[in-house]
């Protein structure tokens, strides 16, 4: 399933990261540059394993834990309103 931000979010990229408001609250949700590199995977119909992936490109000993901080990025985002519900990591 297809990640995608709710209706009421703004996605914009920075120089150093991605900023998200949510307009109904008028909360931001900043992210640093790997972070919005996940986010961008995600929103491009990515999942937690393909965002886990490119974040240690050749290293297979780190992918794990970019899987948990990917997916700690995306229950973030959930838990924040900011991420339309039903992401699947696989």
């Amino acid at each position: 399933m297809r990640c995608s931000l709710h209706p009421h979010v703004t996605h914009t990229e920075t120089e150093h990261g991605a900023v998200l408001l949510n307009e109904k609250t008028g909360r931001y949700w900043q992210a640093n540059d790997a972070g919005a590199r996940v986010l961008r995977c995600l929103l491009d119909g990515g999942t937690a394993k393909t965002a886990a992936a490119a974040l240690c490109p050749g290293d297979p000993t780190a992918y794990e834990r970019a899987l948990r901080d990917v997916q700690a990025m995306i229950d973030g985002l959930h838990e924040a309103g900011l991420l339309e519900p039903g992401l699947v990591i696989s």
